[in-house]
């Protein structure tokens, strides 16, 4: 089994920051790659970022230039830093990795809240 488990997230201002942490834990094998998606009330959800194993990185363009997504391979780690953050930023935030011949694991999900 594996487990992800994200933390970081929580209530900022808009024009503010957080970072995101997702440990995945468990028989991990092979990661091909780690991702955030994030899902806003009455939405559904969608893609924010991707690291893949070569260290190459993808974002949405509605992200782009303010989130940056990074990992520590050593501790299983992939971080989200989020700035410049906006109302419309407001989401559960979902990390996922994608494993060798075994597919995707999804965490839990952390809150995001961007207001004033």
């Amino acid at each position: 089994q594996v487990q992800l488990v994200e933390s970081g997230g929580g209530l900022v201002q808009p024009g503010g920051s957080l970072r995101l942490s997702c440990a995945a834990s468990g028989t991990i094998g092979s990661i091909l790659a780690m991702a955030w998606h994030r899902q806003a009330p009455g939405k559904e959800r969608e893609w924010v970022a991707t690291i893949f194993v070569s260290g190459a990185t993808n974002y949405a363009d509605s992200v782009k230039g303010r989130f940056t997504i990074s990992r520590d391979n050593a501790k299983n780690t992939v971080y989200l830093q989020m700035n410049s953050l906006k109302p419309e930023d407001t989401a559960v935030y979902y990390c996922a990795i994608t494993l060798l011949n075994r597919g995707a694991y999804w965490g839990q999900g952390t809150q995001v809240t961007v207001s004033s």
